[in-house]
């Protein structure tokens, strides 16, 4: 079992195997069954190199300090952990591989095959990373959806009024029994004279004064 689990090409399918489950949860909102295997294959991994007495406990201690960190991704705004993470993990690698030259190689063909999945999952399947949405605000508020900064008083356009106060140029008007806050057109408009409203912009009301 440990001269299998130490493998050069063994130890290169389990780093691809992890690699590419890691891939696939950062698609998922929660920790699922790719990144179960993912984490089983590092295990694996660092249960041979462990019992043929390569794997340290400091190593093990980064791998394990790694896999909470990418838990902790899950749960905690922004990618800190997730990359912290990710990191102690492939430096935990190094420490317990017998060749430092072959622990390369085999993460640089796993890197390959979960970027290769990655763009699988973006381009064929039109899958949206989990990952990024927690950084990055991808929704807008719209008009259409409800969402307005103020109220649009377009039913006032047009209409006439008594100017309350006097408008220097802001003021308060009386439309329809309704005391509206207001602005003149650019001049000064004297109170109880009669406006009319020529523009409408969110909360703000434009009247002019009529002869």
């Amino acid at each position: 079992m440990i001269g299998f689990l130490t493998d050069p090409l063994v130890i290169t399918v389990l780093l691809t195997i992890a690699g590419v489950g890691i891939v696939m949860e950062l698609f998922s909102p929660k920790f699922g069954v790719s990144g179960f295997i993912g984490i089983l294959a590092l295990i694996l991994f660092f249960y041979g190199h462990f019992l043929a007495g390569l794997a340290g406990y400091g190593s093990l201690l980064l791998f394990v300090g790694g896999i909470m960190l990418i838990f902790l991704e899950f749960f905690l705004p922004g990618a800190i952990a997730g990359t912290l993470g990710v990191a102690a993990i492939i430096f935990s690698l190094f420490l317990a591989g017998e060749d430092s030259m072959q622990i390369g190689i085999s993460i640089l063909i796993s890197i390959f095959f979960s970027v290769l999945v990655f763009f699988v999952m973006v381009k064929m399947f039109d899958k949206k990373l989990v990952l990024l949405s927690k950084m990055v605000l991808v929704d807008t508020f719209r008009t259409e959806d409800g969402y307005v900064s103020n109220i649009n008083r377009l039913e006032l356009m047009g209409l006439e009024g008594t100017a309350l106060t006097a408008l220097r140029p802001a003021g308060t008007v009386i439309i329809n029994n309704e005391r509206i806050d207001a602005v003149s057109e650019g001049g000064f408009i004297e109170q109880n004279s009669i406006v009319k409203v020529i523009e409408v912009e969110g909360a703000r009301i434009v009247v002019r004064e009529l002869e």
